[in-house]
């Protein structure tokens, strides 16, 4: 794994991207102190990044696992086309395992596998092209699914409208536009006065380090709230509506997101404040009828008892770490997807998306 040279962008315009045989992408762990990029060379480093949270976020997750894919091939020692098949599917499971909740990964790897098999080519170079090929396009498509997730999204944001976020579901989370911060940009472009209210997202504090940075970059007027504040706010008049993302939604509109959405969900329903879900089709994982069955990663527990190294709880205690909850479809006002905006119920509309996603 390479590391250590730093980029200079006004604007975030990608994520994670293929360069001279090497899986590129922004280490999130660092930033907004230092912007370094990281290059994987190896399929252990694309597991490492994933797994390690340097790449994080539903979408941006898919695409890396994706270029992971193209990785193996073109590393791959076989001239046998069925044997670098088998070594592909091998790969998909290693990585599958790195993050569980987030239903992209498995999405991603799935579909690279799938057309391996199902192209008709002569000889493995030809395969590893092919591979490359639809990985740039899945980084594409994400891409466009964001701009059409801000484009449909906006006109819920009132004017000078103030939106609450958790976690980061911006740029960085995806190929380089977001999915919750899609329509507060899409927005914030057309002119509107929005402001958003970030919370800082606990343990790992992607609201603060993530989504403040993004904001900022892009001009966006933010506020930075801890994530205990988000009643008060609410209380004072001063959310008109919540926009997160979801790592998966399932068959009856319930959402897998990070840890503390579900908090969130519940108190915007208390202070009667709409609370949405932007997320692209990719993310919708019908084979789950609700958010029970939704795995939950748990991680260390040195994330909750460390911050940034520094130990800020008493040493050798015990600390809980899931990394997602659930929140129940009951509590989501409207979900946001690229083919547009589906309010309750929601089970046929979310069926219905996956089948225009298909045909």
């Amino acid at each position: 794994m390479r590391v250590g040279f730093f980029f200079e962008m006004n604007t975030l315009s990608r994520t994670v991207w293929w360069d001279d045989s090497k899986v590129c992408l922004i280490d999130q762990r660092l930033l907004p102190n230092q912007e370094v990029v990281v290059c994987c060379t190896s399929l252990k480093d694309v597991f490492h990044a994933i797994r390690s949270m340097q790449v994080r976020g539903a979408p941006a997750i898919g695409c890396t696992a994706a270029y992971g894919l193209v990785l193996v091939a073109y590393q791959s020692q076989t001239d046998d086309i069925q044997q670098l098949r088998n070594n592909l599917t091998d790969a998909k499971q290693y990585l599958d395992e790195s993050r569980p909740t987030a239903v992209n990964l498995a999405w991603a790897t799935s579909r690279m596998v799938r057309v391996a098999y199902e192209q008709d080519v002569q000889d493995t170079l030809s395969l590893c092209q092919v591979l490359l090929h639809e990985a740039h396009a899945i980084v594409a498509e994400d891409l466009a699914m964001c701009h059409a997730i801000g484009d449909h999204g906006a006109s819920l944001i009132p004017d000078a409208g103030r939106v609450l976020t958790h976690c980061n579901a911006g740029g960085l989370a995806t190929a380089g536009y977001g999915t919750a911060l899609a329509p507060i940009r899409t927005a914030f472009a057309q002119g509107r006065h929005v402001h958003v209210l970030v919370d800082e997202t606990r343990p790992f504090l992607q609201g603060a380090r993530l989504t403040a940075w993004e904001l900022q970059r892009d001009d966006i007027p933010l506020t930075l709230i801890t994530d205990n504040m988000a009643g008060y706010f609410m209380q004072q008049g001063e959310i008109d509506c919540v926009i997160v993302g979801a790592d998966r939604i399932v068959a009856n509109g319930d959402i897998a997101n990070k840890i503390g959405t579900y908090s969130v969900a519940v108190l915007a329903k208390a202070h009667d404040i709409p609370f949405y879900v932007a997320a692209p089709s990719s993310t919708i994982d019908l084979t789950l009828p609700n958010g029970a069955a939704i795995p939950i990663e748990q991680r260390d527990s040195d994330e909750v008892t460390t911050l940034s190294g520094v130990q800020i709880a008493p040493v050798g205690i015990h600390a809980a770490h899931p990394a997602f909850d659930v929140t129940p479809h009951t509590l989501i006002s409207a979900i946001i997807t690229e083919q547009g905006v589906i309010f309750p119920p929601y089970q046929e509309q979310i069926a219905h998306i996956v089948q225009g996603e298909s045909t």
